[in-house]
């Protein structure tokens, strides 16, 4: 019998980046939210293993060994001495290449999916163990709600969350390599000492107060000037919303992707209105958080 899992995208409320290390990786302080924009993955037994996919822009998805869903299948399947032969199919709704986590949540997907239908029984500890194999979000993807992360964000902290936020999402009309963004970002600070990264207190009060004002006030990019650099016209979506009567506008992790924060859920309908008047992005969707991580929805 198939199984389907849920899984959501994220935002980072908060992404503080110290400065490259050796193995060229940076430490973070990684505020992760989980918001109301997921995809679906479907996992059924077949000969051997392939990918499919649909949805918006479900033709950018890669249906090779490369997709975070079959890689984590295999490496399930690798330790516990299991053939890998399923059919994943994903139903696209988070949007692709824009800086929320949507291959990390197919990732977080397909490994909860192949636990289910396999009956591993692997533990919560051994799944964040290959999330974080898999990638630095994809911990995040699986777990949901709000976290800190920590290390290449992949160690993570449940943080409370006292309210629900109202969020407005601007998809650019091409993408953004994260590797090149951060190649930016080292560039644009070479020769400065950057920090240790921590995650501000102010900011972790806001989320377990509900405070949208409060978190609107304390939301930082730390990646959000590298983006602007490689993609100058996000600065005009950007001003687009604030003009809109959004609370904060940032760059959604490395981008492309702009994210508004509203006081309720008719301030971000009109922020949602005026972004796609305003001729600045491709689309735009309106989702709120926290929201639950990957869910197994039935068999």
């Amino acid at each position: 019998m198939p199984v389907t899992v849920r899984v959501p995208a994220k935002v980072n409320v908060q992404l503080a980046v110290g400065g490259a290390r050796p193995d060229g990786f940076h430490d973070l302080a990684n505020v992760f939210l989980a918001v109301g924009l997921y995809d679906e993955v479907t996992v059924t037994p077949a000969d051997e293993l392939r990918v499919t996919c649909t949805g918006p822009d479900a033709d950018l998805v890669p249906l090779d060994a490369t997709n975070l869903a079959a890689r984590a299948a295999v490496e399930l399947a690798r330790r516990y001495g299991i053939d890998p032969a399923v059919h994943l199919h994903i139903a696209k709704d988070i949007p692709v290449a824009g800086g929320m986590a949507g291959g990390s949540a197919d990732g977080a997907g397909a490994l909860l999916a192949c636990d289910t239908l396999w009956g591993t029984n692997a533990s919560r500890e051994e799944l964040l163990d290959i999330c974080a194999e898999l990638g630095s979000d994809v911990p995040f993807s699986l777990v949901g709600g709000a976290a800190l992360g920590l290390g290449r964000g992949e160690r993570l902290r449940a943080l409370e969350v006292g309210g629900t936020f109202h969020w407005v999402f601007a998809m650019a009309g091409r993408g953004l390599s994260t590797p090149a963004v951060f190649r930016e970002f080292d560039r644009m600070n070479e020769g400065v000492r950057i920090p240790e990264p921590v995650a501000s207190q102010e900011l972790l009060d806001a989320l377990a107060k509900g405070d949208a004002a409060a978190l609107a006030s304390t939301a930082s990019n730390d990646l959000q000037p590298a983006a602007l650099s490689l993609f100058p016209e996000l600065a005009d979506t950007l001003a687009a919303g604030r003009a809109a009567g959004a609370l904060a506008a940032l760059v959604s992790g490395s981008g492309p992707t702009t994210a508004f924060l509203a006081p309720d859920p008719d301030a971000a309908a009109e922020v949602a209105r005026a972004l796609s008047a305003s001729g600045t992005c491709r689309t735009v969707r309106t989702a709120s958080g926290a929201a639950p991580g990957a869910t197994v929805l039935g068999r």
